[in-house]
């Protein structure tokens, strides 16, 4: 399919229904999360060790025939003045590079704070520096996806 700029033209790609996941994509893991069934709630899934592109794009792939999801959405790391950076290109490149092996729409997400966000839920557990560096990639991907999740249910108002 195609790699939709605008959050609303992703939202109109989409098929009516079915779960789509959101991907924290990092120099070293791709965090997951995907939604239920009803686009209500975003459950962090899994943090995929990046390799290289084609073994990271097979894993999504395999997710995505599993969870018969119906799309994707990318963080997109703007800077905090909303420009983008090298970490929004290596995105987007991913992205294009993605879109050529899916028929899913594919679209992105201001990711800012999600992963101070994640970090802060993840204190707030009271959980251990080792399990929050095993687990932050895919909770910061379920707060990306829960932001998707929450415009969704503005629109279908």
């Amino acid at each position: 399919m195609s790699v939709y700029d605008s959050p609303d033209d992703f939202f109109a790609a989409l098929a009516p229904q079915g779960p789509i996941a959101a991907l924290d994509l990092g120099t070293k893991t791709i965090g997951v999360a995907v939604s239920d069934l009803r686009r209500t709630v975003a459950t962090p899934l899994e943090t995929v060790k990046r390799k290289k592109f084609t073994l990271d794009a097979a894993r999504l792939i395999e997710i995505a025939r599993a969870r018969q999801l119906s799309g994707f959405v990318l963080g997109l790391p703007l800077n905090m003045d909303g420009t983008e950076g090298p970490r929004c290109q290596s995105t987007r490149a991913f992205a294009r590079n993605f879109a050529t092996l899916t028929d899913l729409p594919i679209g992105f997400w201001d990711e800012r704070l999600s992963t101070v966000a994640a970090e802060r839920a993840l204190l707030d557990f009271d959980t251990s520096r080792a399990k929050r560096a095993a687990v932050i990639d895919h909770v910061a991907a379920g707060f990306i996806l829960q932001g998707v999740l929450d415009r969704l249910a503005v629109i279908r108002r």
